[in-house]
């Protein structure tokens, strides 16, 4: 397979690996309470709205969330060489920086008469970026990116790296204008919106069909006022030629027909008797035409989803624009927005009504509009997760948006609109990373923080990964921090009661128990309050799962066991902090 090379490529293919992890702090002065939408009854929080760099934001919701994000929408940049985003990961590569400082200005990215470099700028800014959001899909995720002819030749062979070719599902174009475009050389007035699967035969049997609008079903109608209500003909021919679907039809008028040329029945003449004798054939206003089999309105589930997406159907720029104005009062800093009538699509087809959608490049809060809107039409329960750099943006434009369709708000025409319900938690980065400068843990982390982690680390897996298929069970602790997106359930996980809110075992994954030994969680079973694995401690951990015959993996300041001791033990230990530091999966 071709492989796409640029200057930088190197310093950033494993950058992600050396990304530190942060904690998600919970801002309770910017969050919004969630409520119903009929009001009245307080729902939990379960949407997040995160402020900080989507790369360290991405790095830190991965524990948390690695494996259970069903769809991806992002809108990075489009490097139009126009928009001046920042290239500001910490990439500590001599190559890059010496590339950088030679440009004179080396944290924007010019115009194309400015530097030639800014596809490799680009590039560098969404490797590390999408390595990491591919960690969150679930086996029938996808991920829909909104980019146009600037980068799209890029980002495919981008995606083609990372996700592999396999995955690719589609290539959409979105008419993004209702009126011509005069003012190039040919009018630009599509861009597009690249699909990836996790596995492109799961998303097939999966993904919904298009829901017909009112413009559309109008074409259903009743004109013999059938009891089964709106309906309409359609053609019972199919393409080529086939013997035994090359019968002659007669017509209630007595006229013979037959099927036209290059074309024959959609159907073998018994299975057409039947349906004549169902009354589902129709032969026009004075039937003597050919035959169309009768489709009613309620046996349509929508439509095949296809690569033409025009504003009729999924809004426009100017559409968008309006939105946040009549929302905000004022236009954004966005030059295009995306209508929310865009993204519920991609929420109808790619989500169900429990699904967890994620944007890492949130912007105006389209997103999170949308998901709301989609929930209060079919009644679903999808969360998101929004990841904003700016913070003037996020708190003022991302989070106010949402806040303000959520609750309700006053238009600019002084009208009153009803709001949509939900809620969302603000949350910012923690300053300093989970590790420090000497691999030593930050002495502030809590066992929780800490525990999610190590969770994630060993297993590989987000919080709440479903039992595996064939056996095995996979839970984890109650009591987490935070209120995250899809936590509905937290304080009914199986082990909560096993050790209560302090235990040292964090879950069983696929047959395997891991423990944590850190900040005296055990109060005080000798060295250090319990840190140590010595015999005191393990005749504790053994009575939390006395009937537990599998693998344990028990993370600790130190064991006063050796290696041989351990392996009799059924015992793999990790010393902390230096093999969690060091440790890697990805």
């Amino acid at each position: 397979m071709p492989v796409l090379n640029w200057i930088g490529k190197e310093a950033v293919v494993k950058h992600h690996k050396e990304v530190p992890f942060r904690l998600i702090e919970p801002v309770a002065a910017l969050s919004c309470e969630g409520w119903d939408a009929d009001g009245g009854v307080r729902v939990p929080l379960g949407n997040l709205i995160v402020e900080g760099d989507n790369l360290l934001a991405l790095k830190a919701l991965l524990p948390r969330y690695a494996g259970k994000v069903k769809c991806i929408y992002i809108d990075p940049p489009y490097n139009t060489g126009n928009e001046g985003w920042a290239y500001n990961d910490n990439v500590k590569s001599p190559e890059i920086k010496k590339w950088f400082d030679s440009l004179g200005r080396p944290e924007i990215v010019g115009k194309e008469g400015e530097t030639l470099d800014r596809h490799d700028r680009w590039l560098c800014m969404m490797y590390p970026r999408l390595v990491l959001l591919k960690q969150f899909l679930r086996e029938d995720g996808s991920i829909w990116i909104s980019i146009d002819d600037n980068e799209v030749a890029n980002l495919r062979q981008l995606m083609d790296e990372i996700f592999g070719r396999q995955r690719f599902v589609a290539t959409n174009a979105w008419q993004k204008r209702y009126s011509r475009e005069n003012r190039g050389s040919i009018g630009d007035v599509h861009e597009y919106l690249v699909v990836y699967a996790m596995n492109p035969s799961v998303f097939q049997e999966t993904r919904h069909r298009v829901p017909l609008d009112e413009k559309q079903a109008a074409v259903y109608k009743n004109p013999n006022n059938d009891p089964k209500g709106r309906w309409r003909g359609i053609p019972m021919t199919a393409q080529g030629w086939r013997p035994n679907q090359m019968y002659e039809i007669e017509t209630p008028s007595g006229k013979v027909v037959k099927p036209p040329e290059g074309r024959c029945w959609s159907t073998i003449e018994s299975e057409y008797l039947k349906l004549k004798a169902a009354g589902r054939i129709y032969f026009g206003k004075n039937g003597d035409s050919q035959p169309s089999t009768i489709r009613y309105l309620s046996e349509v589930e929508g439509f095949v989803p296809w690569t033409w997406w025009p504003h009729e159907e999924v809004g426009h720029t100017d559409e968008s624009r309006k939105e946040i104005i009549e929302i905000l009062e004022t236009q954004t800093a966005f030059d295009t927005p995306k209508p929310t009538r865009l993204l519920k699509r991609i929420l109808q087809i790619a989500t169900d009504k429990d699904s967890l959608i994620l944007d890492s490049f949130a912007g105006s809060g389209t997103t999170g509009h949308a998901v709301l809107k989609q929930n209060r039409q079919d009644g679903g329960n999808r969360k998101f997760i929004l990841v904003e750099m700016d913070k003037s943006i996020a708190a003022n434009v991302t989070a106010e948006r949402v806040r303000r369709v959520a609750q309700g708000y006053t238009n600019a025409k002084g009208e009153k609109v009803e709001g949509l319900g939900g809620g969302f938690q603000y949350c910012r980065l923690s300053e300093e990373p989970l590790f420090l400068a000497d691999g030593s843990i930050r002495k502030t982390v809590t066992f929780r923080e800490l525990a999610e982690f190590v969770w994630f680390m060993e297993t590989g897996a987000g919080k709440s990964e479903p039992p595996p298929l064939g056996g095995g069970q996979s839970v984890e602790p109650s009591n987490w921090p935070l209120a995250y997106a899809g936590d509905s359930d937290s304080a009914n996980w199986p082990l909560a009661s096993a050790g209560g809110s302090d235990s040292a075992i964090l879950g069983i994954h696929r047959g395997k128990a891991v423990f944590l030994l850190y900040n005296g969680i055990l109060k005080d079973r000798s060295d250090i309050g319990g840190n140590v694995l010595n015999g005191r401690t393990l005749e504790y951990i053994d009575s939390l799962l006395p009937d537990h015959d599998g693998e344990r993996v028990i993370y600790g300041a130190r064991t006063r066991f050796d290696k041989k001791r351990l392996a009799t033990l059924g015992i793999t230990f990790h010393q902390l902090p230096y093999d969690l530091a060091s440790k890697t999966w990805f």
